[in-house]
């Protein structure tokens, strides 16, 4: 059974950082999986922020936030983590950490993505 939890939310001003981290279990060694934050602000549709592919390492960001979030991932600690830098009182949201697994690649799509945390709230404030 793969669980994921992400943590790390909390409330900044506009202009700080934060980071966010989603530990996945359950996976076996040699499993190709993709892991991907999404967000969803109050009274909107969830969308995807980021995704990485655990064989190679390939990113993919939307561009809302291509050059002020970073996504990685430690494999051996099985922890992706979301840099947040120059947050913007719109990047405020429930910030989900999903995964599924992949044979080709990890897609800013939710549908790829199988095991959903509880999500952690952002909140920027101006």
């Amino acid at each position: 059974q793969v669980q994921v939890m992400e943590s790390g939310g909390g409330s900044v001003q506009a202009g700080g950082s934060l980071r966010l981290s989603c530990v996945v279990s359950g996976y076996g060694p040699s499993t190709r999986y993709c892991m991907g934050w999404f967000r969803q602000a109050p009274g909107k549709e969830r969308e995807g922020v980021a995704t990485i592919y655990s064989r190679d390492g390939s990113t993919r960001y939307a561009d809302s936030v291509k050059g002020r979030f970073t996504i990685s991932l430690d494999s051996s600690a099985s922890t992706a983590y979301l840099q947040m830098g120059s947050l913007k009182p719109e990047d405020t949201a429930m910030y989900y950490c999903a995964s599924g697994w992949s044979g080709a690649g990890c897609l800013l799509d939710q549908n790829i993505m199988a095991y959903w945390g509880k999500g952690t709230l952002v909140t920027i404030s101006s």
